[in-house]
């Protein structure tokens, strides 16, 4: 048999164009498949063909198109869509994005199982553009080392050398982490949270399973796949984390709460909360990432309608009475209250603050760990800070009745009180202090202000585009009939600048001034339904409407305000 007859379709076009003879082509295909390396990589690297002529003639032969990567955008490739897995194991690079379409850079035309096994992951419609190999190879490992977001005091950080220091008062055992002192390893923890801080993502997750081990990212509050290490790796990567944090990483029955501090350059540090989950098949590992400067942002960045920034503002300049913060983990309650306490924080006020544990460390404020295995617990702090000349005092949460009670008793007494709570609305709020057990008369006479808020998903910018709701759909979804007609709405689309056609986040809230109505119905000990019927009397906008006010301004979209609400 002639051995033409079993080279492949690029070998034969190869020869065709008299790039290498027959016997040089046969030989260096049987090459490549053992060293399990794509042929047109084997030619490149061997100096058997240039890296130019071969794309050249690939773009010719099988009708791709050729593009040089030096002109490529840098700043401007996707950069998670695709996991590095994927990457590495096709030679495949993301190039750019066109609405629904992903353009990818490969070297070999015949490759075909790059673009199905991309489209599959990322569910875009993909398509192959033909690149030098020997670019290809150089653009994937810069791909991986550049920071694709613009954070300068990121982009030459040694992933080898990070200054990393553990956040623990009770200086946890860190005896036997030896094992997690692996380069391989420690470069992969690093890379993961300096892709995980690039990206603007609030929290990595390091999970598990039987026969796979995988890290996602919290984005816009959305999680994404990132990465697949393989799961022998999975007990050296929990140890690592477990030392950076440090934990006792001989304890893995019991679940371990710890801090990181990562300095990435000499006048940048970010905090890290870890926390630590025996499951079915090893330590899952959640990292919260806290960003000191959030609390900074201030309170016109937040996202409060006019009205909505007034009556927080004038709750803020009373001198006694509680602000209630309510909704669910991971709502942005935390930097509502903070930047509540920045617009406080005077020379001439005493602010202390009792959290668990402390997010963001702010100068001029007395904050305390909560640790109730200790004795600290938040009824503990609050007793504790009534003995210390307080003039603001703010609870992480309030759980309990002896907390309610104290917390109540000090918004009574001269001294301004913010807190937080796990109810779904501002009406539930009132009525859960009434159901821990806080009598009416001190709910109504104690409560200024109720803020309950949620975090939607911006459409970006750059890419969003007009929909077509019907007039009776507007109607069904709660959009005031006398505005509908006067405001566009817009949906996502998808781009290079985004993820998904959203790009950022937007606070949707109900802020509630506690009226004299209001306080009628808690001192009848009316219900949530009562309350809120009130609310909406006052003029007060419930979680619903304002969502559906930030669609009719083009911030979000209804699909977004109907994910994060509910009618």
């Amino acid at each position: 048999m002639n051995d033409a007859v079993s080279l492949s379709g690029l070998a034969r076009q190869i020869v065709a164009a008299q790039l290498l003879d027959e016997k040089s082509a046969q030989q260096a295909q049987t090459q490549a498949k053992r060293n399990q390396v794509p042929l047109v990589t084997y030619l490149v690297q061997n100096k058997l063909v240039k890296s130019r002529d071969l794309a050249e003639l690939a773009s010719e032969q099988f009708g791709v198109a050729f593009i040089d990567l030096s002109a490529i955008d840098k700043e401007g490739q996707p950069r998670d869509l695709i996991s590095e897995k994927l990457i590495r194991q096709h030679r495949a690079l993301p190039l750019w994005r066109r609405g629904n379409k992903l353009f990818i850079g490969v070297s070999d035309p015949t490759n075909h199982q790059s673009v199905t096994d991309i489209q599959f992951s990322t569910g875009l419609n993909t398509e192959a553009v033909l690149v030098e190999d020997d670019k290809l190879g150089d653009a994937i490992e810069k791909f991986f080392d550049s920071t694709g977001s613009g954070m300068e005091d990121l982009a030459d950080v040694d992933l080898d050398g990070l200054d990393v220091e553990a956040v623990d008062d009770d200086k946890a055992d860190t005896a036997g982490g030896n094992d997690a002192d692996d380069a391989p390893v420690v470069r992969f923890v690093n890379k993961m949270l300096l892709d995980a801080i690039r990206l603007g993502s609030s929290d990595l997750h390091f999970e598990p399973y039987e026969k796979a081990y995988r890290v996602r990212f919290r984005t816009d509050g959305i999680l994404h796949e990132t990465a697949r290490p393989p799961i022998q790796l999975a007990p050296r990567i929990a140890a690592r984390l477990k030392v950076m944090a440090a934990l006792d990483i001989s304890e893995r029955r019991k679940p371990q709460d710890g801090r990181i501090k990562m300095k990435i350059s000499k006048n940048k540090a970010i905090d890290f909360r870890v926390n630590t989950l025996p499951t079915l098949w090893g330590e899952k590992i959640v990292m919260r990432i806290l960003d000191p400067t959030s609390a900074q942002m201030g309170i016109d960045a937040l996202g409060y309608e006019e009205s909505q920034k007034e009556l927080y503002m004038a709750a803020l300049k009373q001198p006694q009475g509680m602000i209630l913060v309510t909704g669910p983990t991971g709502s942005g309650k935390t930097v509502s209250l903070y930047t509540g306490l920045n617009i406080l924080n005077t020379p001439d006020v005493n602010i202390s603050t009792a959290e668990d544990p402390v997010e963001i460390n702010l100068e001029g404020i007395n904050q305390v760990n909560v640790n109730p295995k200790q004795g600290m617990d938040f009824t503990a702090a609050l007793r504790a800070f009534l003995r210390q000349d307080p003039d603001i005092i703010m609870v992480g949460e309030i759980r309990d009745l002896d907390t309610a009670s104290i917390a109540v008793k000090a918004a009574q007494t001269g001294h301004m009180v913010m807190s937080t709570l796990h109810t779904n609305s501002a009406a539930e709020t009132l009525t859960r202090l009434r159901n821990m057990g806080v009598p009416s008369f001190n709910i109504a006479t104690s409560v200024n202000l109720i803020i309950a808020q949620r975090l939607a998903r911006k459409l970006c910018s750059h890419c969003k585009k007009e929909v077509d709701v019907p007039r009776e759909t507007q109607l069904v979804e709660g959009f005031p009939e006398d505005k509908i007609g006067t405001f566009k709405l817009y949906g996502p689309v998808g781009c290079e600048n985004c993820k998904n056609g959203y790009k950022g986040r937007v606070g949707i809230y109900e802020v509630v001034k506690n009226t004299p109505n209001l306080q009628r119905i808690i001192m009848e000990e009316g219900n949530s339904i009562d309350i809120a019927a009130q609310m909406r009397k006052d003029g007060f906008n419930d979680l619903r409407a304002s969502g559906l006010l930030k669609a009719m301004q083009g911030v979000t979209s209804l699909e977004e305000i109907n994910r994060v609400t509910k009618d």
